[in-house]
């Protein structure tokens, strides 16, 4: 299937369990050492929780499919302000595709949807946070046009 061929369309309710186990492929990499998948998987967990089950303003849930309307990915998109210029941006919270999918261009096809949904939406920038140790994810980021805005860095306080 090419890049172009999965629909994605707005998240119901019916794919709320396809969405929570999706959580884990967040994890699916070496984490900077002061991160513990279990603490990752659980504050993530309670993150999609709150906007599948509270859907608060400007949080929208998308699902891809494969031609036979199998689920194949999802991605989490909130409209946000930028801290400097104030305008309305788009970030893409959370992007996962099922493990059985990956490389296939679902990851590819969710970023389009968001670029068209960002473009339609008025945004600014579209934005997105990575681990640094995803280097799957880094590198279809960069190949689709994303480069560094800021750099988060952590220092551990123990």
């Amino acid at each position: 299937m090419s890049d172009l061929e999965y629909p994605v369309r707005l998240a119901e309710s019916e794919d709320d369990n396809f969405i929570l186990d999706m959580v884990p492929r967040f994890v699916n990499f070496p984490l900077p050492a002061w991160r513990r998948r279990n603490e990752c998987i659980e504050g993530i967990s309670k993150d999609l929780l709150h906007h599948l089950d509270d859907q608060p303003p400007n949080s929208f849930l998308f699902v891809a499919e494969d031609e036979e309307g199998q689920r194949v990915g999802f991605m989490h998109l909130q409209k946000t302000q930028d801290y400097f210029t104030g305008k309305t941006n788009c970030h893409i919270s959370d992007l996962a595709v099922a493990e059985r999918h990956e490389g296939k261009g679902v990851g590819k096809s969710l970023i389009r949807h968001a670029e068209q949904w960002a473009r339609e939406h008025h945004c600014q920038l579209l934005t997105l946070a990575v681990f640094p140790g995803n280097e799957r994810a880094r590198a279809i980021y960069e190949e689709s046009g994303f480069g560094l805005d800021l750099l988060r860095m952590a220092k551990p306080l123990r």
